[in-house]
């Protein structure tokens, strides 16, 4: 199976703005400051890290990613990563971390597939169609009555509900079977990755929020968002540290205006936007954040 690797950083850009009526609402901020990450990062208490453009890129760590969190834990900071990974399970992401050198807990750790596993607990039990890797382990994605979506149309038809997990394999084809299912019999769409896009070693793979947004215009049918920029992934996030931090105190880090940066902002977060590695890269910055009417604190090449 392959990424759906081949969208340019300004037609990802263009399609957030396409869709920016379907996100969160925030004030578009003042002029955002620039500077040294670290020295803008000894202001606050918490750290925390998009993956995807500021940790990493695809399976390779950002050129002195580690010793930046190496050296806010010297400092007294706490530090933890809010990822809208979806595909696979917590322990596949640990490990790959470990891999490239970083050390972070579990606990540091907060995924949109934990805030989307959050959100089902409180659903009925139904059957549920799910975009991903039928070569992924589903993890516990396995207790739920679950079909991999595949090329056979009957199945989904047959199922309650939809999970738009990891995009990894995912066809034209197959997204044409969903959308035909949806509008013969609206349903309930959980999409557990609100991503557009996501930098990888050879350009930007489109996600689980890509096709999302392509079902929402062709069926009329709203998916429920579990990530960022929505609020759940933030609170279960918080929650892991300490909730009589003021959020403030709080300093969100990403790539990515209209999740990381748009999501930081309406949790009540500082936010820095870094530019070097990931969704803008080769974009000019301050015409993105005019256009987005978004405005991060603090904008950094890396970190």
């Amino acid at each position: 199976m392959t990424q759906n690797i081949g969208v340019d950083p300004q037609s990802a850009f263009a399609r957030y703005l396409q869709v920016a009526d379907r996100l969160p609402r925030t004030a578009a901020g003042g002029l955002a400051e620039t500077g040294m990450f670290t020295d803008i990062a000894a202001r606050f208490d918490l750290i925390l890290f998009d993956a995807y453009g500021v940790l990493n890129v695809g399976e390779t760590a950002i050129p002195g990613a580690t010793d930046t969190i190496a050296a806010l834990r010297a400092a007294g900071k706490a530090v933890g990563v809010v990822s809208n990974s979806a595909a696979y399970p917590k322990a596949h992401m640990m490990a790959r971390y470990a891999r490239l050198g970083f050390d972070f807990s579990a606990s540091e750790v907060t995924t949109s597939r934990e805030a989307l596993t959050a959100h089902i607990a409180g659903l009925p039990p139904c059957r549920w169609g799910v975009m991903i890797n039928p070569a992924v382990d589903l993890g516990e994605l396995a207790t739920l009555n679950t079909t991999v979506l595949g090329d056979d149309a009957e199945s989904y038809d047959a199922q309650d509900g939809f999970l738009l997990v990891g995009a990894d394999g995912w066809t034209d084809r197959r997204q044409t079977l969903l959308e035909a299912s949806l509008k013969r019999g609206p349903r309930p769409v959980l999409v557990g990755n609100p991503d557009l896009v996501a930098p990888r070693e050879t350009g930007l793979s489109r996600e689980p929020g890509w096709f999302a947004h392509r079902l929402a215009d062709r069926t009329g049918v709203m998916p429920v968002f579990l990530g960022k920029p929505f609020g759940q992934v933030f609170d279960i996030a918080l929650g892991r540290f300490n909730r009589a931090l003021r959020p403030e105190r709080v300093l969100m880090v990403g790539d990515t205006l209209h999740t990381d940066i748009l999501g930081g902002a309406q949790a009540g977060f500082a936010t820095a936007l870094v530019t070097g590695y990931g969704a803008l890269t080769g974009l000019d910055v301050t015409d993105a954040i005019a256009q987005a009417g978004l405005s991060p604190d603090f904008i950094v090449p890396n970190i």
